[in-house]
């Protein structure tokens, strides 16, 4: 098999959440706080305004008497006996309060604190320096031609299981940056308890260390550390990650060695497995029967498997992913538009962000404009250098369906882990709710440029 076109090494947050608790809180005078606020802060209010109850029976002309006395005035009602009043007088919000709780008449007074948006938006800086920066880089993980990130970690938080907890992915790869061991060093933006035990099927080792960059850029967009003041975000940042190396230095992997890490990682508990790499597209099913078969091997223990459907621009999807067994991931662009590596054709399930330049459709020149410049690339923390493994940054390099894949298969540790279908949902299932939850694009209905559409994992997450 080959490597693939440096898997071209290749990775933008919808306007968050538009929904927050608009308007007063009243009840109990406590002020409520957004799900995924972060550092704890005094409550924001209305400038110079209060709301005030009445107790029943009280007149129009004994509230205008106490609203003139506290110096309030300019009353909004927006419930029964209940008023919005602005202060006139000068007086502190805390001044006023403690003057009108002790007026005969008043029910309660409280402040107009503010609700914020209860969207989780992590403090990653990605190269700005400023929290959230991450947002600069990660086009890929916002709404619209990405995956609807943050809509999902909300989705997730609410269901108590943030960023995919208690779900395994097993990267099927040229090794992760996961631990310190000998010259390797495990990357800063992987947290070491996101990991579980795997195994390195070249060198026929337990340490599967990463030699060439691939493999950990993958594993960072699925997992890595996330709201934690460095780097980059993960799409499912509480998930666990097991390292499997069935590529080498060069990218290249045998049948036996992929094999092998297939039944290893349905073995040893994995509910995912990524496969972000491709045979030649002219290799048939018959000429790889131990991948097939141990694909066949992996789904009928109930591992969903997910692979790159390659990047020769060619009508067909390679093998692993044209397996019946694989969701088969094709990449799409900044733009939305079909990259113009990403293989396609009647065996392609999905489409996520890949990076790189839009293919040279003439029915889509809505999406597709490739004399435009090209839109950007994947971008994650991984080796700055292939020829490096202790030199990590944010590369710029990474673009093809194997950046996609791990789109997908993130997006399935999110929906395992939300138990919107239920604890244990099989790989039809899996498939099945990915696919309808995916945002159609090019013709009505499944294609074949991008099958069922992109892969939204804000939909997917969804409660029902």
């Amino acid at each position: 098999m080959r490597r693939l076109p440096t898997m071209l090494p290749s990775t933008t947050t919808r306007a968050l959440l538009a929904a927050g608790l608009a308007g007063a809180l009243i009840a109990g005078g406590s002020p409520a706080t957004a799900a995924g606020a972060a550092p704890a802060r005094a409550p924001a209010q209305a400038p110079g305004e209060v709301i005030v109850r009445y107790e029943p029976g009280t007149t129009r002309l004994q509230r205008a008497r106490l609203q003139r006395a506290a110096g309030v005035g300019a009353p909004r009602a927006f419930a029964p006996r209940t008023r919005t009043l602005r202060i006139r007088d000068g007086q502190s919000v805390a001044a006023t309060l403690a003057e009108l709780r002790g007026r005969p008449g008043v029910a309660h007074a409280v402040a107009n604190s503010v609700a914020r948006l209860s969207a989780f938006v992590p403090d990653d800086p990605g190269r700005s320096g400023r929290a959230g920066g991450w947002q600069e880089l990660q086009w890929n993980f916002a709404a619209g031609s990405g995956v609807d990130a943050p809509v999902a970690w909300e989705n997730l938080r609410a269901a108590g299981r943030a960023g995919g907890r208690g779900v395994v992915v097993a990267v099927l790869d040229t090794g992760v940056a996961y631990t310190n061991q000998g010259r390797y060093r495990r990357s800063p933006e992987l947290s070491p308890r996101r990991f579980v035990r795997g195994y390195d099927f070249v060198d026929r080792d337990r340490f599967a260390e990463d030699h060439e960059g691939h493999g950990t850029h993958v594993a960072s967009t699925i997992a890595e550390s996330t709201n934690d003041g460095a780097g980059l975000t993960g799409l499912a940042y509480g998930a666990r990650i097991m390292p499997v190396r069935v590529l080498d230095a060069h990218g290249e992997g045998r049948v036996d060695q992929i094999a092998e890490g297939v039944r290893f990682a349905a073995r040893r508990g994995a509910d995912v497995i990524n496969l972000s790499f491709e045979f030649p597209t002219e290799l048939t099913a018959g000429e790889i029967p131990d991948v097939i078969d141990a694909i066949s091997y992996a789904r009928r223990r109930g591992v969903l498997v997910v692979g790159a459907s390659g990047n020769e621009a060619r009508a067909s999807v390679a093998y692993p992913a044209r397996a019946s067994g694989v969701v088969s991931v094709g990449a799409v662009t900044e733009h939305g538009c079909l990259a113009e590596y990403s293989n396609d054709g009647p065996d392609l399930d999905l489409v996520a962000p890949g990076g790189g330049a839009d293919a040279d459709l003439e029915d889509e020149p809505e999406r597709c404009r490739p004399l435009d410049p090209q839109g950007r690339n994947i971008f994650q923390t991984t080796f700055v250098r292939t020829s490096s493994v202790r030199q990590f940054g944010l590369p710029s390099r990474f673009r093809g369906t194997s950046m996609a894949a791990p789109h997908v298969s993130a997006t399935a540790a999110l929906v395992i882990a939300s138990r919107v279908l239920g604890r244990s949902p099989s790989p039809a299932a899996l498939e099945r709710h990915l696919e309808a939850t995916a945002v159609d694009l090019g013709r009505p209905g499944p294609d074949r440029r991008y099958g069922a559409g992109l892969v939204n994992a804000g939909r997917a997450t969804a409660p029902r």
